[in-house]
């Protein structure tokens, strides 16, 4: 399943950057985050201080304290003490 993900995720981010949700995780540790997009469902992992691109075509996304938030590709959102916050 990793080798799943780590071969889907590069992929989505390179065919959909210009409408992608960008993600920043401004907590202290590593968040993992999970993605479900239609029928596939990945976990990304975004470091301390990092940022990501998700979502290139809206997905929904569950963050590290169990919340869920639908993303439509285009958000800038933020990780905060395990909280995603959409900006």
């Amino acid at each position: 399943m990793k080798t799943y993900a780590v071969i889907l995720v590069p992929a989505m981010l390179w065919a959909g950057v210009a409408y992608a949700a960008t993600v920043t995780n401004t907590d202290g540790e590593a968040a993992v985050l999970v993605i479900v997009e239609g029928e596939s469902r990945i976990e990304v992992a975004i470091d301390a201080g990092a940022t990501e691109v998700i979502c290139p075509g809206g997905c929904f996304v569950t963050a590290p304290n169990g919340d869920r938030v639908g993303l439509q590709g285009d958000e800038t959102i933020e990780i905060v003490n395990g909280s995603v916050v959409v900006k």
